[in-house]
């Protein structure tokens, strides 16, 4: 497939072509003074400027490029973090620059695939939000590309960097929940109040049709520039932005990632201008348990976690921690919950340790605790559930 600008044309830009063909062998990868890791932003939003900072108060990091499609986030971004860097809206700008180390991508879904092959081709280090991918077809050739590179690739599932997550994972294997059959995962938020598309945007200084990329030509739509993950030509909606995050813990603990079968259902109930549903209920099956997903956008009461059923106790985990709560000796429909026999937390964000794994891989050259093959699972999950939502309510490997 010939190489194409971000309107569909022939790419044209012999430097750019370089670049995309050359091995990472032939960067000869040097850090910057005293070990600093040199960091392009792509896409500085509100996810993107909050890794970008992570990195920053880590420390040994200077971001030198920022690209974004609409200049008052390039700028804004360079004012608050990174004055000296230099700011551009075509990424690949990013990538022919010999003093980047690694990228931090945190555009909307439909580019995180395509930005990530061209710069690990281009010898950059990835940080890459989740999904990675944003159709299954795109993970092999993800996968491949990063393999024949041998670059380090971190994947933004942190929780498999966060500690109490891994706590919980050796106590689930160390048996103190029996046999685990039923993972039921959920999360829940308000999106009522949030049907605004925000601060308005000054389409003079918005390249829409750069944001578009490789998607249908359309008028600039201030609703899905704003709230992009909800239609399915840029985001794959609550399956790849929020179960993405928990399938990835269920995967991470069973030891399997291949589901055999999917079901789902959604409806819009509520925010009707959007594409992808409000109100959804799936369910994928593994050879060792069931992960069940169940989410509405209507209000904020529980949050999102998983409560993991075993034969001898269950265990409620979720962003702040986990509670244990042994099986109780008969039934009852009045239940409430004792006393848990065991909890854990975390000291902080578990975003911070996946920067700080990231980055000390870039260093060290060791595998991520996320690397591509991780999200491209966790991303694959949410994939075939949106195939079922979007189909007969079913899906199942060919």
């Amino acid at each position: 497939m010939p190489i194409t600008d971000l309107q569909g044309g022939p790419a044209s830009r012999r430097r750019f072509l370089g670049a995309a063909v050359a091995t990472a062998a032939s960067y000869g990868r040097v850090l910057g003074a005293n070990d600093r890791i040199r960091i392009g932003a792509i896409g500085p939003g509100e996810r993107g400027r909050y890794l970008v900072e992570t990195a920053h108060k880590l420390g040994s990091t200077e971001v030198v490029a920022v690209c974004d499609v609409y200049e008052p986030h390039r700028l804004r971004f360079k004012d608050t973090l990174a004055p000296a860097a230099r700011d551009y809206v075509d990424y690949r700008e990013v990538l022919d620059r010999k003093d980047v180390d690694a990228v931090i991508i945190a555009t909307p879904d439909h580019w995180h695939t395509r930005i990530a092959i061209d710069a690990v081709r281009a010898g950059k280090d990835v940080y890459c939000e989740k999904p990675v991918t944003h159709t299954l077809a795109e993970g092999e050739p993800l996968i491949a590309a990063v393999r024949e590179s041998k670059r380090i690739v971190q994947t933004g599932t942190q929780q498999r960097s966060w500690e109490h997550y891994a706590r919980a994972k050796d106590l689930i294997a160390s048996g103190a929940l029996g046999q685990v059959t039923l993972i039921r995962t959920y999360w829940y938020q308000n999106h009522i109040a949030n049907q605004d598309a925000g601060p308005s945007i000054d389409v003079a200084k918005l390249d829409w049709k750069r944001f578009l990329g490789p998607v249908s030509d359309r008028p600039f739509d201030a609703d899905q520039y704003a709230h992009w993950r909800w239609y399915w030509d840029f985001g794959g909606g609550a399956m790849t932005d929020l179960f993405i995050h928990w399938v990835d813990v269920a995967h991470w603990y069973m030891g399997e990632d291949l589901p055999t079968r999917a079901t789902a259902t959604g409806v819009k109930a509520l925010l009707q201008q959007r594409q992808t549903p409000d109100t959804i209920s799936a369910a994928l099956s593994y050879r060792k348990a069931l992960v069940e997903f169940d989410c509405a956008l209507l209000g904020y009461i529980e949050g999102g976690g998983l409560m993991i059923r075993g034969t001898k106790a269950a265990m409620r985990l979720h962003r702040s921690g986990f509670e244990i709560y042994e099986e109780i000796p008969r039934y009852s429909e009045a239940f409430r919950p004792p006393v848990p026999t065991l909890k854990g937390t975390s000291p902080r964000d578990g975003s911070v340790d996946h920067m700080q794994n990231f980055l000390d891989c870039v260093r060290s050259r060791a595998t991520p605790n996320a690397p591509v093959e991780v999200g491209v699972a966790a991303a694959r999950a949410g994939h075939v559930a949106n195939l079922a939502l979007r189909g007969n309510g079913v899906w199942a490997p060919a």
